[in-house]
């Protein structure tokens, strides 16, 4: 089974521009997931898809491959993930490079717990049926819980199906996960039959204080004081 890690990292930015090349901790924040991908020894090659090249000579500079630059059109802001990631696949089946399993790694969730990869591909070894996995984290907010607002200024559940699901005991409410953005995993087939996620998605729960999503430049701060926390816990751990 060959794996692949594809980083998506365009320059065009607008919460924070250049995000992805942005310093945490003295080191590009693109270069996190470089290091994690690489660090793996069940990934056969980390590539970077970016419409950028200074963004690829940073990508290439920490390890990672930029075979190619990403084509404009799918690297606007309302490009989908579907979209980079079957230029990726065509481009390697163009070259001869078959992979079987495709992990998407997003620069802006840098501190990953360890070990995703391993486990992502675990579970689809384990689960024939699962057309991905993606990283996951129990919600804060219950979305039974969520009303939108109509354009008559009422109020109305997001929920179909459900009786007043607003009024449910909490005891009566089903688990609810968020996607994290930590790590997805995608079969070559799910890929081809044109989603990045398929109809059976299993999940790799993590704890929701460790969910890291950098877009805006609080999030950034919150980055880097995590990573200082982190540094003085190994200090600790060395006395």
């Amino acid at each position: 089974m060959k794996v692949i890690v594809i980083i998506p990292a365009r320059s065009g930015s607008k919460s924070l521009p250049k995000k992805n090349i942005l310093p945490l901790n003295g080191k590009p924040l693109l270069s996190y997931s470089i290091s994690y991908g690489l660090k793996s020894s069940k990934v056969d090659k980390v590539a970077v898809s970016t419409d950028s090249e200074e963004f690829a000579e940073i990508a290439r500079n920490y390890g990672a491959e930029v075979p190619f630059l990403r084509p404009v059109e799918l690297s606007t802001d309302n490009c989908k993930d579907y979209s980079f990631m079957r230029h990726a696949l065509d481009y390697f089946d163009s070259i001869g490079e078959i992979y079987d399993i495709y992990v998407l790694l997003r620069p802006t969730s840098p501190l990953r717990p360890e070990g995703l990869i391993e486990r992502s591909l675990d579970i689809l070894n384990k689960n024939p049926t699962a057309t991905s996995v993606r990283a996951v984290a129990k919600v804060n907010e219950h979305p039974y819980r969520v009303l939108a607002m109509n354009a008559d200024g009422s109020l109305s559940s997001l929920i179909h199906g459900v009786e007043e699901p607003y009024n449910l005991p909490r005891q009566q409410l089903p688990e609810s996960y968020s996607m994290t953005g930590d790590i997805e995993v995608a079969r070559r087939k799910t890929l081809l039959e044109g989603s990045v996620s398929g109809d059976k998605i299993f999940p790799i729960v993590i704890n929701l204080e460790d969910k890291i999503d950098i877009d805006h430049i609080n999030d950034l701060r919150a980055a880097e004081d995590k990573l200082k926390n982190l540094k003085d816990i190994k200090k600790i751990e060395k006395i």
